[in-house]
């Protein structure tokens, strides 16, 4: 445990559900670990009791929230789960928090499967669905020219990059026809209390995490991590935006929580201190911004110059992708705070340098 996760509270300890189990957390709401094949090894999913109206009366079952990527270790996970967790009882519904593919990639499979809709923000359904169709963001020759053209020129990182056009629908082949929107502010009623809709911006398009004000509970996806700062990163098909201060301004919002609350992270274990944890986040990223604004006031600096500052461990291509839309956050967030200038340079590529 780090310095920064001994200042926040973790009320079950160690304690991990063992796959294909799950753990309760609170009344009607149990906890989910499934692996994951990446560097990030693990998602937490949620399984929350519900009632639903049906056409004789109200029907008993479950409220999923959130998925796991597709592929056959997944689908067996929750089909233990399905045969040993449910108390008999159906899948009524399947909320995803957000598009990437850990939370969405069964989407479509748990939602056939059990004949459930999908409640979703209607800009993260529309990007995940148009992302199962290409390459968006993930690889491709968009992708590979906006890494290029943050200063990534290494020829074979470049050609792996814009072979790298079937990343996304490998792990979410496909997503439901239709779905129910989430939007800030929106009440969902789940197994008779109220959840309320949060969104959150920076790290997805338009991420839906959900309060419980009865139980003292956040469903805070990937918007508020205890281990880890969430990407958030600048990609091709927004090569404008300013992901991090929309990031830092969301992640403000939580802060009319009550700290104690319960918080059900999407990676890592269930903690307390909200409050310290936001406070954390803007720390950490102050720091970054400081040691980015350093490094181009000594020289005009490109996305790539700057990747071994922010990041001091070696990274393999998938992470050195990430951490360049990160290293574009940062920048962005000092260019349009005035800080920084940019330019467009005659070899192609962005440098910023300060103002």
């Amino acid at each position: 445990m780090n310095l920064l996760e001994q200042q926040l509270h973790y009320p079950l300890g160690d304690v991990l559900p063992e796959p294909g189990t799950t753990l309760e957390v609170a009344p009607g709401v149990r906890w989910i670990r499934m692996s994951l094949p990446f560097a990030l090894n693990h998602i937490n999913l949620w399984l929350l009791r519900d009632e639903m109206d049906g056409p004789n009366g109200p029907v008993q079952g479950w409220t999923i929230v959130d998925c796991c990527i597709s592929r056959d270790e997944s689908k067996a996970q929750w089909e233990a789960i399905f045969a040993t967790q449910l108390q008999g009882l159906p899948i009524l519904r399947v909320i995803v928090t957000h598009m990437h593919p850990d939370h969405i990639g069964l989407a479509h499979w748990l939602c056939e499967r059990w004949q459930a809709p999908l409640w979703i923000s209607a800009t993260d359904y529309n990007v995940a669905r148009l992302s199962t169709r290409g390459t968006t963001g993930f690889g491709g020759e968009s992708a590979a020219r906006f890494f290029a053209s943050h200063g990534l020129t290494d020829p074979d990182s470049i050609e792996k990059i814009r072979a790298r056009t079937n990343y996304y629908p490998s792990l979410v082949p496909d997503v439901p026809r239709s779905f129910h929107r989430l939007m800030d502010g929106y009440t969902v009623r789940i197994g008779g209390r109220d959840w309320t809709c949060i969104s959150g911006y920076g790290h997805a398009p338009e991420h839906i995490a959900l309060h419980c004000a009865e139980l003292n509970l956040l469903i805070g996806g990937d918007m508020m991590l205890p281990r880890i700062s969430t990407n958030v990163s600048v990609y091709d098909v927004e090569p404008e935006s300013n992901a991090l201060t929309q990031f830092l301004d969301s992640i403000d919002k939580f802060s009319a929580l009550d700290t104690d609350t319960l918080t059900l992270p999407s990676h890592g274990k269930p903690f307390k201190g909200l409050h310290k944890r936001i406070e954390q986040l803007h720390d950490h990223h102050r720091d970054r911004l400081a040691e980015v604004m350093e490094a181009c006031q000594s020289k005009p600096c490109h996305a790539a110059d700057i990747l071994p500052i922010m990041f001091k461990r070696p990274l393999d291509l998938h992470q050195t992708t990430f951490a360049m839309g990160e290293a574009v956050a940062h920048l962005h967030a000092l260019w349009y705070g005035g800080q920084l200038r940019r330019t467009l340079d005659g070899d192609g590529i962005y440098r910023f340098s300060a103002v």
